[in-house]
């Protein structure tokens, strides 16, 4: 079940590092790099944070979230996270969808993942997504750019 995210909320926003700092460290292991500024957050920072906030409940329970900044044109996804627990169960794949089908309304989506997080790069590509280019984020550490228009 999807529901929107008071990130501003003490108690969310643990639950949400709760989930976040396990899958950036798996995302860190695929890349190479624990440089990760998402792997930097804590409740405080999470609870300053301007994004919105969509969470996917399993049993009551958060596991996921995405988040996401929009201005007229574009929809730009700024994390999307499953606990470790959570993976291979198509959550990430509602989470997109959510945004492609309900929030971008005909605007074009940009997202940046980790040029070698292979198992994210095909998700947003099955969504229509195109590799636009690669960004050396740290000596020999890329980021790719997605876009959906």
């Amino acid at each position: 079940m999807l529901i929107k995210l008071d990130v501003a909320n003490y108690d969310t926003a643990k639950k949400m590092i709760d989930i976040q700092i396990p899958a950036y460290k798996v995302e860190a292991e695929l890349i190479g790099y624990d440089g990760i500024p998402q792997l930097q957050d804590t409740v405080e920072t999470m609870m300053q944070c301007r994004e919105k906030f969509v969470g996917y409940l399993l049993g009551g329970e958060l596991v996921a979230f995405i988040s996401y900044e929009e201005t007229e044109q574009e929809v730009e996804i700024c994390r999307l996270v499953v606990h470790p627990y959570h993976f291979r169960k198509k959550i990430a794949t509602i989470l997109v969808e959510h945004i492609v089908e309900t929030i971008s309304q005909g605007r074009s989506i940009r997202v940046n993942t980790g040029a070698l997080n292979f198992p994210a790069k095909g998700l947003y590509q099955m969504f229509g997504f195109r590799q636009v280019k690669d960004i050396e984020v740290a000596p020999g550490v890329f980021i790719t750019e997605l876009r959906r228009n």
